[in-house]
């Protein structure tokens, strides 16, 4: 069996609890003393990589120091923990290309999770012709793959739609493209959301689906956002 299968469990536990100690402080592993002249060797023993902790069976300090690297928060936390505090959006939303949109607003109230590692956004509003609205993502940057992770689900299905996203050299844009089963053909279709930051208390979310009878892009939705005063509560990162 391949080792990046049999080390996952102990692996995605070590993240959470050596990667915890790590930013508070200390080595990953400390030198061992000389023995005294005379003193009968030790029983050799695993490397401690923190004070009361030892290595795994079979690891080598770079294996747990790219467990650690994984579960440390950074820059691409820290840039969604930003985006914290509720916001107001004002929403246009086309059912066809080359229709009017309806109009509506909504609320988007975001969190930071597991200390400025994810966020949590939860937007509620008004669906036009279909009435309330209540949706829920998650969102986090993962630093093995170095792709931003989201997950979305809301009232109008029962299916969620699981996508990764890359932030523009400027860090004003994140591009996103989500995998989603649509209703109607059965099958995985591909949903491209755009974010722009147009200011500190600002910015523009689109989104562009399929159109159901030709496959080709179009433009379903843009909704305005701006954040509400004195509700950011962005965390910096560790």
């Amino acid at each position: 069996m391949p080792r990046c299968l049999t080390c996952k469990p102990v692996c995605v536990l070590a993240i959470g609890l050596i990667a915890g100690l790590a930013v508070v402080g200390g080595a990953i592993a400390q030198p061992a003393k000389e023995p005294r002249p005379g003193t009968p060797p030790a029983k050799e023993k695993a490397p401690a990589t923190q004070e009361g902790m030892k290595l795994p069976p079979g690891w080598t300090e770079a294996d747990m120091k790219a467990c650690m690297d994984a579960g440390t928060p950074g820059p691409m936390h820290q840039w969604l923990a930003e985006g914290a505090g509720t916001w107001t959006g004002k929403v246009k939303h086309w059912m066809a290309p080359n229709t009017e949109p309806e109009t509506s607003e909504c609320t988007s109230t975001v969190t930071a999770l597991m200390d400025g590692r994810f966020t949590r956004c939860e937007v509620n509003g008004d669906m036009p012709g279909m009435g309330p609205f209540h949706g829920v993502g998650v969102y986090g940057f993962d630093n093995v793959s170095q792709k931003f992770q989201g997950t979305w689900f809301d009232n109008c299905g029962t299916g969620m739609m699981i996508g990764t996203g890359d932030l523009s050299t400027d860090g004003k844009t994140l591009t996103w493209s989500y995998t989603y089963n649509c209703p109607i053909t059965k099958k995985p279709t591909i949903m491209r959301e755009i974010e722009r930051r147009t200011g500190k208390d600002s910015f523009t979310l689109e989104m562009f689906g399929p159109e159901i009878k030709t496959g080709k892009e179009f433009k379903m939705m843009e909704i305005q956002f701006t954040r509400q005063a004195a509700t950011a509560t962005a965390p910096a990162a560790h």
